[in-house]
């Protein structure tokens, strides 16, 4: 099970930040390379914001949550 390693600030930012960047995707008129650079980019911050979890932050030791133990479920 994946645990959290995002503070809630962290959390909230990427959902944000991830949501824009798909709405820029897909209302900006710019080259198919950087639609799908922006798509990814933008989808991965928005997963990791909504599951609490960040795999490179984990491979990088970091962790930002105040809780301990698994992430919480809604």
């Amino acid at each position: 099970m994946m645990t959290c390693n995002l503070s809630l600030t962290e959390r909230t930012i990427r959902v944000i930040v991830g949501g824009t960047l798909v709405t820029i995707g897909y209302l900006a008129d710019i080259s198919a390379g950087a639609v799908i650079a922006v798509y990814l980019v933008g989808a991965i911050a928005l997963v990791s914001g909504i599951a609490g979890f960040c795999p490179a932050w984990k491979l990088m030791g970091i962790n930002t949550c105040r809780a301990k133990g698994p992430a919480k479920q809604s």
